[in-house]
């Protein structure tokens, strides 16, 4: 089973890089109570790293599905909820479009029905994270060719004051 880390412990550190966070299930899918995994919207934020008020945007706009309420009204999120999060912050550090999210999510929402479709717009946004990365890996050689031209007339310059302050000591 998995391990036990201390709780507010950020995602990146919990080794979810090889899950599968779009397939994730929740714990109502695998037959598993709820009720004690369930957690309100402060916890959620502090193990997430997202604000309440992004996660309750998040929830209005659609990328997370609606949380159920407990008597008093307050939301109750699922523990699995974190997966599709981190999922969700993936696809955001690597560019993609609220809109294609959405677009996402909803696939998802629909089920395995969609998984072509989830592929298939997952594939195209890749090819724009490559090209990307392409534009980026140039502009990183730049950015060391720069450097690189910097180092080289600052030891010029350090040589040239060096014989400028030896030659004053002669004098």
């Amino acid at each position: 089973m998995g391990r036990n880390y201390p709780p507010g412990a950020p995602l990146s550190i919990r080794g979810r890089a090889g899950l599968d966070f779009e397939r994730a299930p929740t714990c109502s899918k695998v037959g598993v109570e709820t009720k004690g995994f369930a957690m309100k919207i402060g916890e959620l934020a502090r193990l997430s790293g997202l604000s309440g008020h992004t996660i309750r945007y998040y929830e209005r706009i659609g990328l997370l599905p609606r949380a159920p309420r407990d008597r008093a009204g307050r939301r109750d999120y699922d523990a699995a909820i974190l997966a599709w999060i981190e999922f969700l912050g993936r696809l955001k550090t690597t560019g993609m479009p609220i809109r294609e999210m959405l677009a996402y999510a909803r696939l998802r929402a629909e089920g395995a029905s969609k998984a072509g479709e989830r592929r298939a717009l997952l594939e195209r946004h890749r090819v724009c994270v490559h090209k990307r990365l392409s534009e980026l890996q140039a502009s990183l050689l730049a950015l060391d060719e720069k450097i690189a031209g910097y180092a080289g007339s600052t030891e010029k310059e350090s040589r040239h004051g060096q014989r400028q302050q030896a030659k004053r000591r002669k004098v």
